[in-house]
């Protein structure tokens, strides 16, 4: 497989274009437009999987997408059988947080791949369970005010200030992050792409 080809990220998630440079990948980074709000699904990890292909069609439906492959994610947090993304406000955010000390939730990352040259297409959805800790409510009103939970699924995440307040999790780590690797080179796999291929 030709060496040059371009690989495009659907999102503007910052950790997941991190995960994927650390990987030793070099990805454009293309937003989708996607309206997350207006699309729904049965299951959070069913509705994880629809948001990760509405995004990767939508930036593979792009003119400048051309000849890329296009990887699109999305993740949320499933807790009580209910989808958790992005909090509204810092209310929820706070709620949220007091909702899952001492529990566990099942994070869901939905992966699609779509290589523009041939039209292939390859999905799927990792799952990681999260382990929260017992933050107090002065602690959680601290981290609430860094600003971080409003920009991330399930208001935490693994790599940043909530990182002491999770005890552990079973799974792959990246997954929680933004984004499996291991996922994705097995999607990429499926459309005869080795991801060594697009190393950098």
């Amino acid at each position: 497989m030709n060496a040059k080809r371009r690989l495009v990220l659907a999102s503007q998630s910052p950790a997941r274009l991190g995960l994927l440079r650390q990987a030793g990948l070099a990805p454009e980074v293309i937003v989708s437009g996607v309206d997350e709000d207006a699309l729904t699904a049965p299951s959070p990890g069913e509705l994880a999987l629809v948001l990760a292909e509405a995004k990767a069609a939508a930036v593979a439906a792009l003119p400048r997408s051309a000849g890329a492959l296009v990887v699109g994610c999305d993740s949320v947090l499933e807790l009580d059988g209910r989808a958790l993304g992005k909090p509204a406000d810092a209310e929820d955010a706070t709620a949220r947080w007091k909702s899952m000390r001492g529990r566990s939730g099942v994070l869901r990352t939905g992966h699609c791949v779509i290589d523009t040259e041939t039209g292939r297409r390859g999905s799927a959805t990792a799952s990681t369970t999260v382990h929260f800790g017992e933050p107090t409510d002065a602690e959680i009103a601290a981290y609430v005010a860094s600003g971080e939970p409003l920009y991330v699924a399930g208001a935490f995440t693994l790599d940043g200030r909530s990182a002491p307040f999770i005890k552990g999790i079973e799974g792959d780590p990246g997954n929680v992050i933004g984004l499996s690797l291991p996922l994705l080179r097995e999607l990429l796999a499926g459309l005869d792409v080795a991801i060594t291929d697009l190393w950098v």
